[in-house]
Protein backbone atom coordinates (compact mmCIF):
# COMPACT_ATOMS: atom_id res chain seq x y z
CA UNK A 1 0.00 0.00 0.00
CA UNK A 2 1.64 3.25 -1.10
CA UNK A 3 1.78 6.23 1.24
CA UNK A 4 -0.43 9.24 0.59
CA UNK A 5 2.48 11.19 -0.84
CA UNK A 6 3.38 8.53 -3.42
CA UNK A 7 3.57 9.40 -7.07
CA UNK A 8 3.36 6.70 -9.73
CA UNK A 9 4.40 6.89 -13.34
CA UNK A 10 3.07 3.82 -15.11
CA UNK A 11 3.63 2.56 -18.60
CA UNK A 12 0.55 2.42 -20.87
CA UNK A 13 -1.46 -0.81 -20.77
CA UNK A 14 -1.18 -3.19 -23.69
CA UNK A 15 -4.85 -4.20 -23.92
CA UNK A 16 -6.24 -1.99 -26.68
CA UNK A 17 -9.84 -3.05 -26.14
CA UNK A 18 -9.90 -1.83 -22.53
CA UNK A 19 -10.36 1.70 -23.82
CA UNK A 20 -14.01 0.71 -24.29
CA UNK A 21 -14.53 1.84 -27.89
CA UNK A 22 -14.89 -1.72 -29.21
CA UNK A 23 -17.38 -2.64 -26.49
CA UNK A 24 -19.30 0.62 -26.89
CA UNK A 25 -19.71 -0.04 -30.60
CA UNK A 26 -20.59 -3.68 -30.00
CA UNK A 27 -23.18 -2.87 -27.32
CA UNK A 28 -24.75 -0.11 -29.41
CA UNK A 29 -25.09 -2.45 -32.39
CA UNK A 30 -26.42 -5.20 -30.12
CA UNK A 31 -28.97 -2.82 -28.57
CA UNK A 32 -30.05 -1.63 -32.01
CA UNK A 33 -30.45 -5.26 -33.13
CA UNK A 34 -32.49 -6.12 -30.03
CA UNK A 35 -34.78 -3.13 -30.50
CA UNK A 36 -35.23 -3.99 -34.19
CA UNK A 37 -36.08 -7.61 -33.36
CA UNK A 38 -38.51 -6.54 -30.66
CA UNK A 39 -40.25 -4.12 -33.02
CA UNK A 40 -40.36 -6.76 -35.75
CA UNK A 41 -41.90 -9.40 -33.45
CA UNK A 42 -44.45 -6.91 -32.13
CA UNK A 43 -45.39 -5.91 -35.68
CA UNK A 44 -45.73 -9.54 -36.81
CA UNK A 45 -47.93 -10.36 -33.82
CA UNK A 46 -50.10 -7.31 -34.45
CA UNK A 47 -50.53 -8.06 -38.17
CA UNK A 48 -50.93 -11.82 -37.66
CA UNK A 49 -53.42 -11.63 -34.78
CA UNK A 50 -56.60 -11.00 -36.82
CA UNK A 51 -55.96 -13.58 -39.58
CA UNK A 52 -54.89 -16.21 -37.04
CA UNK A 53 -58.05 -15.74 -34.97
CA UNK A 54 -60.26 -15.93 -38.06
CA UNK A 55 -58.43 -18.96 -39.49
CA UNK A 56 -58.64 -20.92 -36.22
CA UNK A 57 -62.30 -20.09 -35.68
CA UNK A 58 -63.23 -21.07 -39.26
CA UNK A 59 -61.36 -24.38 -38.87
CA UNK A 60 -63.26 -25.21 -35.66
CA UNK A 61 -66.59 -24.19 -37.22
CA UNK A 62 -65.94 -26.27 -40.36
CA UNK A 63 -64.89 -29.37 -38.41
CA UNK A 64 -67.87 -29.16 -36.05
CA UNK A 65 -70.35 -28.52 -38.87
CA UNK A 66 -69.05 -31.32 -41.10
CA UNK A 67 -68.80 -33.78 -38.20
CA UNK A 68 -72.33 -33.01 -37.00
CA UNK A 69 -73.70 -33.37 -40.53
CA UNK A 70 -71.87 -36.66 -41.05
CA UNK A 71 -73.18 -38.09 -37.81
CA UNK A 72 -76.71 -36.82 -38.45
CA UNK A 73 -77.02 -38.29 -41.94
CA UNK A 74 -75.11 -41.54 -41.44
CA UNK A 75 -76.84 -44.83 -40.80
CA UNK A 76 -76.86 -45.84 -37.10
CA UNK A 77 -74.98 -49.10 -37.79
CA UNK A 78 -72.20 -47.15 -39.57
CA UNK A 79 -71.63 -44.46 -36.91
CA UNK A 80 -69.13 -46.54 -34.95
CA UNK A 81 -67.05 -47.08 -38.08
CA UNK A 82 -67.36 -43.37 -38.92
CA UNK A 83 -66.15 -42.30 -35.45
CA UNK A 84 -63.19 -44.67 -35.73
CA UNK A 85 -62.29 -43.23 -39.15
CA UNK A 86 -62.48 -39.67 -37.83
CA UNK A 87 -60.22 -40.51 -34.88
CA UNK A 88 -57.56 -42.35 -36.88
CA UNK A 89 -57.50 -40.25 -40.07
CA UNK A 90 -58.41 -36.74 -38.92
CA UNK A 91 -57.55 -36.80 -35.22
CA UNK A 92 -61.17 -35.96 -34.35
CA UNK A 93 -62.75 -37.69 -31.39
CA UNK A 94 -66.43 -37.55 -30.39
CA UNK A 95 -67.65 -38.15 -26.81
CA UNK A 96 -70.99 -37.76 -25.18
CA UNK A 97 -71.26 -34.99 -22.59
CA UNK A 98 -71.87 -36.52 -19.16
CA UNK A 99 -72.78 -34.75 -15.93
CA UNK A 100 -69.76 -36.34 -14.26
CA UNK A 101 -67.24 -34.93 -16.76
CA UNK A 102 -64.23 -33.19 -15.18
CA UNK A 103 -63.98 -30.06 -17.29
CA UNK A 104 -61.06 -27.62 -17.15
CA UNK A 105 -61.15 -24.19 -18.85
CA UNK A 106 -59.15 -23.64 -22.03
CA UNK A 107 -55.58 -22.41 -21.58
CA UNK A 108 -55.18 -18.68 -21.12
CA UNK A 109 -54.35 -17.15 -24.47
CA UNK A 110 -54.75 -13.62 -25.86
CA UNK A 111 -56.49 -15.10 -28.91
CA UNK A 112 -58.89 -17.47 -27.13
CA UNK A 113 -61.63 -14.96 -26.22
CA UNK A 114 -61.88 -13.78 -29.83
CA UNK A 115 -61.92 -17.38 -31.17
CA UNK A 116 -64.72 -18.31 -28.74
CA UNK A 117 -66.78 -15.27 -29.76
CA UNK A 118 -66.54 -16.10 -33.49
CA UNK A 119 -67.36 -19.81 -32.96
CA UNK A 120 -70.38 -19.06 -30.75
CA UNK A 121 -71.60 -16.52 -33.30
CA UNK A 122 -71.60 -19.16 -36.09
CA UNK A 123 -72.59 -22.29 -34.13
CA UNK A 124 -74.45 -21.79 -30.88
CA UNK A 125 -74.18 -19.31 -28.04
CA UNK A 126 -74.21 -22.24 -25.60
CA UNK A 127 -71.10 -23.80 -27.15
CA UNK A 128 -68.57 -24.68 -24.48
CA UNK A 129 -64.75 -24.88 -24.69
CA UNK A 130 -62.23 -26.77 -22.63
CA UNK A 131 -58.54 -27.55 -22.57
CA UNK A 132 -58.86 -30.83 -20.67
CA UNK A 133 -61.82 -33.15 -20.12
CA UNK A 134 -61.49 -36.14 -17.80
CA UNK A 135 -57.73 -35.74 -17.82
CA UNK A 136 -57.41 -35.82 -21.65
CA UNK A 137 -55.72 -32.74 -23.11
CA UNK A 138 -56.81 -31.24 -26.40
CA UNK A 139 -59.00 -28.57 -27.94
CA UNK A 140 -62.52 -29.46 -26.76
CA UNK A 141 -65.66 -27.86 -28.16
CA UNK A 142 -69.28 -28.94 -27.56
CA UNK A 143 -72.13 -29.26 -30.08
CA UNK A 144 -75.68 -30.63 -30.05
CA UNK A 145 -77.56 -33.14 -32.23
CA UNK A 146 -81.31 -33.42 -31.63
CA UNK A 147 -80.97 -32.20 -28.06
CA UNK A 148 -78.06 -34.51 -27.19
CA UNK A 149 -74.76 -32.75 -26.37
CA UNK A 150 -71.38 -34.09 -27.52
CA UNK A 151 -67.74 -33.20 -27.10
CA UNK A 152 -65.56 -32.84 -30.20
CA UNK A 153 -61.84 -33.00 -29.45
CA UNK A 154 -59.17 -31.74 -31.85
CA UNK A 155 -55.44 -32.22 -31.39
CA UNK A 156 -53.88 -28.90 -30.40
CA UNK A 157 -51.16 -29.20 -33.02
CA UNK A 158 -53.78 -28.64 -35.75
CA UNK A 159 -54.76 -25.27 -34.29
CA UNK A 160 -51.63 -23.78 -32.75
CA UNK A 161 -49.14 -21.69 -34.63
CA UNK A 162 -45.67 -20.96 -33.30
CA UNK A 163 -45.57 -21.32 -29.53
CA UNK A 164 -43.85 -18.90 -27.17
CA UNK A 165 -40.93 -21.32 -26.78
CA UNK A 166 -40.57 -21.58 -30.57
CA UNK A 167 -40.69 -17.81 -30.92
CA UNK A 168 -38.03 -17.55 -28.17
CA UNK A 169 -35.88 -20.16 -29.91
CA UNK A 170 -36.00 -18.42 -33.27
CA UNK A 171 -35.39 -15.06 -31.60
CA UNK A 172 -32.40 -16.54 -29.76
CA UNK A 173 -30.87 -17.90 -32.98
CA UNK A 174 -31.36 -14.60 -34.77
CA UNK A 175 -30.02 -12.73 -31.72
CA UNK A 176 -26.83 -14.81 -31.54
CA UNK A 177 -26.20 -14.40 -35.28
CA UNK A 178 -26.83 -10.65 -34.95
CA UNK A 179 -24.38 -10.36 -32.04
CA UNK A 180 -21.71 -12.26 -34.00
CA UNK A 181 -22.29 -9.88 -36.90
CA UNK A 182 -22.11 -6.90 -34.51
CA UNK A 183 -18.78 -8.17 -33.11
CA UNK A 184 -17.32 -8.58 -36.60
CA UNK A 185 -18.62 -5.18 -37.68
CA UNK A 186 -17.23 -3.54 -34.52
CA UNK A 187 -13.84 -5.16 -35.14
CA UNK A 188 -13.76 -3.94 -38.73
CA UNK A 189 -14.78 -0.42 -37.69
CA UNK A 190 -12.20 -0.26 -34.88
CA UNK A 191 -9.36 -2.02 -36.71
CA UNK A 192 -7.88 1.18 -38.24
CA UNK A 193 -8.05 2.92 -34.86
CA UNK A 194 -6.47 -0.10 -33.15
CA UNK A 195 -3.60 -0.01 -35.66
CA UNK A 196 -3.16 3.71 -35.09
CA UNK A 197 -3.16 3.21 -31.30
CA UNK A 198 -0.59 0.42 -31.51
CA UNK A 199 1.63 2.54 -33.76
CA UNK A 200 1.38 5.54 -31.41
CA UNK A 201 2.24 3.29 -28.45
CA UNK A 202 5.26 1.97 -30.33
CA UNK A 203 6.49 5.53 -30.88
CA UNK A 204 6.02 6.28 -27.16
CA UNK A 205 8.22 3.23 -26.39
CA UNK A 206 10.97 4.49 -28.68
CA UNK A 207 10.21 2.08 -31.53
CA UNK A 208 9.59 2.88 -35.18
CA UNK A 209 6.29 1.28 -36.26
CA UNK A 210 5.62 -0.15 -39.70
CA UNK A 211 3.80 2.28 -42.04
CA UNK A 212 0.02 2.16 -41.66
CA UNK A 213 -1.88 0.89 -44.74
CA UNK A 214 -3.26 3.78 -46.78
CA UNK A 215 -6.48 2.10 -47.90
CA UNK A 216 -10.12 1.97 -46.92
CA UNK A 217 -12.42 4.93 -46.35
CA UNK A 218 -11.16 8.35 -47.38
CA UNK A 219 -10.96 9.55 -43.76
CA UNK A 220 -8.88 6.49 -42.80
CA UNK A 221 -6.56 7.01 -45.77
CA UNK A 222 -5.96 10.66 -44.85
CA UNK A 223 -5.40 9.88 -41.14
CA UNK A 224 -2.94 7.04 -41.86
CA UNK A 225 -1.13 9.11 -44.49
CA UNK A 226 -0.74 12.00 -42.04
CA UNK A 227 0.46 9.62 -39.32
CA UNK A 228 3.02 8.01 -41.64
CA UNK A 229 4.30 11.45 -42.59
CA UNK A 230 4.55 12.38 -38.91
CA UNK A 231 6.61 9.24 -38.23
CA UNK A 232 8.99 10.18 -41.07
CA UNK A 233 9.29 13.73 -39.72
CA UNK A 234 10.01 12.45 -36.19
CA UNK A 235 12.67 10.12 -37.54
CA UNK A 236 14.28 13.01 -39.35
CA UNK A 237 14.16 15.08 -36.16
CA UNK A 238 15.86 12.25 -34.25
CA UNK A 239 18.56 12.05 -36.91
CA UNK A 240 19.13 15.80 -36.84
CA UNK A 241 19.20 15.79 -33.04
CA UNK A 242 21.85 13.06 -33.00
CA UNK A 243 24.03 15.19 -35.28
CA UNK A 244 23.46 18.28 -33.13
CA UNK A 245 24.30 16.38 -29.95
CA UNK A 246 27.50 15.07 -31.48
CA UNK A 247 28.41 18.62 -32.49
CA UNK A 248 27.60 20.02 -29.04
CA UNK A 249 29.69 17.34 -27.35
CA UNK A 250 32.68 18.17 -29.56
CA UNK A 251 32.32 21.96 -29.77
CA UNK A 252 31.82 22.50 -26.02
CA UNK A 253 34.12 19.91 -24.55
CA UNK A 254 37.05 20.83 -26.79
CA UNK A 255 37.38 24.39 -25.37
CA UNK A 256 36.79 23.00 -21.88
CA UNK A 257 39.76 20.69 -22.37
CA UNK A 258 41.86 23.66 -23.52
CA UNK A 259 40.76 25.65 -20.47
CA UNK A 260 41.71 22.73 -18.22
CA UNK A 261 45.16 22.64 -19.85
CA UNK A 262 45.60 26.40 -19.53
CA UNK A 263 44.66 26.27 -15.85
CA UNK A 264 47.29 23.58 -15.27
CA UNK A 265 49.96 25.67 -16.98
CA UNK A 266 48.96 29.02 -15.54
CA UNK A 267 50.78 30.49 -12.57
CA UNK A 268 47.85 30.41 -10.17
CA UNK A 269 47.52 29.87 -6.49
CA UNK A 270 46.43 26.40 -5.37
CA UNK A 271 43.08 27.73 -4.20
CA UNK A 272 42.37 29.51 -7.50
CA UNK A 273 43.48 26.50 -9.56
CA UNK A 274 41.26 24.10 -7.62
CA UNK A 275 38.29 26.47 -7.90
CA UNK A 276 38.63 26.81 -11.67
CA UNK A 277 39.11 23.06 -12.09
CA UNK A 278 35.96 22.46 -10.05
CA UNK A 279 34.00 24.88 -12.23
CA UNK A 280 35.25 23.20 -15.42
CA UNK A 281 34.39 19.75 -14.06
CA UNK A 282 30.92 20.99 -13.12
CA UNK A 283 30.38 22.42 -16.63
CA UNK A 284 31.49 19.11 -18.16
CA UNK A 285 29.11 17.18 -15.88
CA UNK A 286 26.19 19.46 -16.80
CA UNK A 287 26.90 18.97 -20.51
CA UNK A 288 26.94 15.20 -19.88
CA UNK A 289 23.56 15.42 -18.16
CA UNK A 290 22.09 17.37 -21.07
CA UNK A 291 23.36 14.76 -23.51
CA UNK A 292 22.07 11.88 -21.39
CA UNK A 293 18.60 13.46 -21.13
CA UNK A 294 18.37 14.18 -24.85
CA UNK A 295 19.77 10.83 -25.97
CA UNK A 296 16.98 8.48 -27.17
CA UNK A 297 16.76 4.91 -25.91
CA UNK A 298 16.30 2.69 -28.96
CA UNK A 299 14.14 -0.37 -28.35
CA UNK A 300 16.19 -2.19 -30.99
CA UNK A 301 19.14 -2.07 -28.59
CA UNK A 302 17.31 -4.06 -25.89
CA UNK A 303 18.92 -7.36 -24.92
CA UNK A 304 18.47 -9.70 -21.94
CA UNK A 305 20.18 -8.00 -18.98
CA UNK A 306 21.04 -9.72 -15.69
CA UNK A 307 19.65 -6.93 -13.53
CA UNK A 308 20.84 -8.67 -10.36
CA UNK A 309 24.48 -8.66 -11.49
CA UNK A 310 24.13 -5.07 -12.69
CA UNK A 311 22.87 -3.98 -9.24
CA UNK A 312 25.72 -5.87 -7.55
CA UNK A 313 28.17 -3.89 -9.75
CA UNK A 314 26.46 -0.61 -8.82
CA UNK A 315 26.59 -1.56 -5.11
CA UNK A 316 30.30 -2.43 -5.30
CA UNK A 317 31.09 0.85 -7.06
CA UNK A 318 29.05 2.77 -4.49
CA UNK A 319 30.88 1.13 -1.58
CA UNK A 320 34.15 2.52 -2.95
CA UNK A 321 32.89 6.06 -2.32
CA UNK A 322 34.12 7.03 1.16
CA UNK A 323 30.90 8.84 2.15
CA UNK A 324 28.56 5.97 1.17
CA UNK A 325 27.28 2.96 3.11
CA UNK A 326 25.40 0.26 1.14
CA UNK A 327 23.09 -2.58 2.22
CA UNK A 328 21.91 -5.06 -0.40
CA UNK A 329 19.06 -7.59 -0.64
CA UNK A 330 19.36 -8.75 -4.24
CA UNK A 331 17.88 -11.98 -5.56
CA UNK A 332 20.38 -13.50 -8.01
CA UNK A 333 19.56 -14.41 -11.61
CA UNK A 334 16.78 -11.86 -12.28
CA UNK A 335 16.85 -11.01 -16.01
CA UNK A 336 14.99 -8.28 -17.90
CA UNK A 337 14.97 -6.88 -21.43
CA UNK A 338 16.66 -3.51 -21.75
CA UNK A 339 19.66 -1.41 -22.64
CA UNK A 340 22.35 -2.19 -20.07
CA UNK A 341 24.12 1.15 -20.43
CA UNK A 342 20.94 3.15 -19.92
CA UNK A 343 19.84 1.01 -16.96
CA UNK A 344 23.25 1.44 -15.33
CA UNK A 345 22.87 5.20 -15.83
CA UNK A 346 19.47 5.05 -14.11
CA UNK A 347 20.87 3.36 -10.99
CA UNK A 348 23.98 5.58 -10.92
CA UNK A 349 21.77 8.68 -11.10
CA UNK A 350 19.65 7.45 -8.19
CA UNK A 351 22.76 6.69 -6.14
CA UNK A 352 24.25 10.09 -7.00
CA UNK A 353 21.00 11.79 -6.08
CA UNK A 354 21.11 10.01 -2.70
CA UNK A 355 24.79 10.97 -2.18
CA UNK A 356 24.08 14.63 -2.82
CA UNK A 357 20.78 15.04 -1.01
CA UNK A 358 20.21 12.00 1.22
CA UNK A 359 22.93 12.12 3.84
CA UNK A 360 21.86 10.42 7.08
CA UNK A 361 21.00 13.10 9.67
CA UNK A 362 23.68 13.36 12.37
CA UNK A 363 26.18 11.31 10.33
CA UNK A 364 28.96 12.14 7.89
CA UNK A 365 27.90 9.49 5.41
CA UNK A 366 24.92 8.46 3.29
CA UNK A 367 23.18 5.13 3.79
CA UNK A 368 21.48 3.52 0.81
CA UNK A 369 19.60 0.22 0.56
CA UNK A 370 19.43 -1.67 -2.75
CA UNK A 371 16.96 -4.56 -3.19
CA UNK A 372 15.76 -6.62 -6.14
CA UNK A 373 13.24 -9.49 -6.21
CA UNK A 374 11.18 -11.30 -8.84
CA UNK A 375 7.50 -11.16 -7.88
CA UNK A 376 4.22 -12.17 -9.48
CA UNK A 377 2.14 -9.01 -10.07
CA UNK A 378 -1.30 -9.59 -11.59
CA UNK A 379 -0.26 -13.01 -12.86
CA UNK A 380 2.84 -11.56 -14.59
CA UNK A 381 6.33 -12.10 -13.16
CA UNK A 382 8.09 -8.76 -12.71
CA UNK A 383 11.40 -7.60 -11.30
CA UNK A 384 10.81 -5.18 -8.42
CA UNK A 385 13.89 -3.00 -7.81
CA UNK A 386 14.00 -0.75 -4.74
CA UNK A 387 16.57 1.90 -3.83
CA UNK A 388 16.16 4.08 -0.74
CA UNK A 389 18.27 6.43 1.34
CA UNK A 390 17.98 7.40 5.02
CA UNK A 391 18.14 11.17 4.53
CA UNK A 392 15.66 13.94 5.33
CA UNK A 393 13.27 13.00 2.53
CA UNK A 394 11.22 15.41 0.44
CA UNK A 395 8.10 17.41 1.37
CA UNK A 396 5.07 15.42 0.27
CA UNK A 397 3.70 18.26 -1.86
CA UNK A 398 6.97 18.47 -3.83
CA UNK A 399 7.60 14.80 -4.65
CA UNK A 400 5.99 15.10 -8.08
CA UNK A 401 8.35 17.97 -8.95
CA UNK A 402 11.36 15.65 -8.55
CA UNK A 403 10.75 13.99 -11.91
CA UNK A 404 10.51 17.22 -13.88
CA UNK A 405 13.58 18.41 -15.84
CA UNK A 406 15.77 21.18 -14.41
CA UNK A 407 14.22 20.82 -10.94
CA UNK A 408 16.29 20.83 -7.77
CA UNK A 409 14.54 20.96 -4.41
CA UNK A 410 17.47 22.65 -2.72
CA UNK A 411 15.44 24.00 0.17
CA UNK A 412 14.36 20.51 1.08
CA UNK A 413 17.50 18.45 0.45
CA UNK A 414 20.42 20.77 0.68
CA UNK A 415 22.32 22.78 -1.91
CA UNK A 416 24.36 20.92 -4.51
CA UNK A 417 25.67 21.34 -8.01
CA UNK A 418 23.90 19.95 -11.08
CA UNK A 419 21.35 20.78 -13.74
CA UNK A 420 18.42 19.03 -12.05
CA UNK A 421 18.18 16.28 -14.67
CA UNK A 422 19.15 13.21 -12.61
CA UNK A 423 15.68 11.84 -11.80
CA UNK A 424 14.23 13.26 -15.03
CA UNK A 425 16.69 11.03 -16.89
CA UNK A 426 15.60 8.11 -14.68
CA UNK A 427 11.93 8.64 -15.57
CA UNK A 428 12.67 9.06 -19.27
CA UNK A 429 14.69 5.83 -19.50
CA UNK A 430 12.19 3.87 -17.37
CA UNK A 431 9.27 4.86 -19.59
CA UNK A 432 11.22 3.92 -22.72
CA UNK A 433 11.71 0.47 -21.15
CA UNK A 434 7.94 0.14 -20.68
CA UNK A 435 8.55 -0.15 -16.93
CA UNK A 436 6.94 1.46 -13.87
CA UNK A 437 8.42 4.05 -11.53
CA UNK A 438 7.12 4.81 -8.02
CA UNK A 439 8.63 7.57 -5.88
CA UNK A 440 7.66 8.13 -2.26
CA UNK A 441 9.07 9.04 1.12
CA UNK A 442 10.52 6.20 3.14
CA UNK A 443 9.04 5.40 6.51
CA UNK A 444 11.53 6.70 9.04
CA UNK A 445 12.97 9.30 6.66
CA UNK A 446 14.55 9.28 3.24
CA UNK A 447 13.44 8.79 -0.36
CA UNK A 448 12.19 5.42 -1.68
CA UNK A 449 12.36 4.73 -5.43
CA UNK A 450 10.81 1.55 -6.86
CA UNK A 451 11.10 0.25 -10.43
CA UNK A 452 9.07 -2.57 -11.94
CA UNK A 453 10.12 -4.43 -15.11
CA UNK A 454 8.93 -7.57 -16.85
CA UNK A 455 11.10 -10.62 -16.24
CA UNK A 456 12.28 -12.69 -19.22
Amino acid sequence: MLAADAVAVRAPRLSWFKSGLFWRTFLMLGLLTALSMGSWIAMINSVQRGPQVKQTAELVISVVTITRAALTHSAPDLRTELLFELATSEGIRIFSVLPTDDIEPPPASPLMPEIEALVKEKLDKDTRFSGRVNGISGFWVSFKIDGDEYWLMLERERLSGLSGVQWLGWAGVVGVLSLIGAALLSSLINLPLARLTAAARAIAQGKRPAPLPEKGAQEIIEANRSFNQMVEDLQQVETDRALILAGISHDLRTPLTRMQLEVEMAQLSLEAREGMQSDIAQMDAIIGQFLDYAKPTEASSFVPVDISELLFDVARATERIPSMRVRTDIEPGVTVMGNETDLRRVFNNIVENARRYGATPGASYTEIDIACHARSVGGVKRAVIELEDHGPGVPAAQIEQLLKPFTRLDTARGQANGAGLGLAIVERVVLRHNATLNVRNREGGGLHIELGMAVV
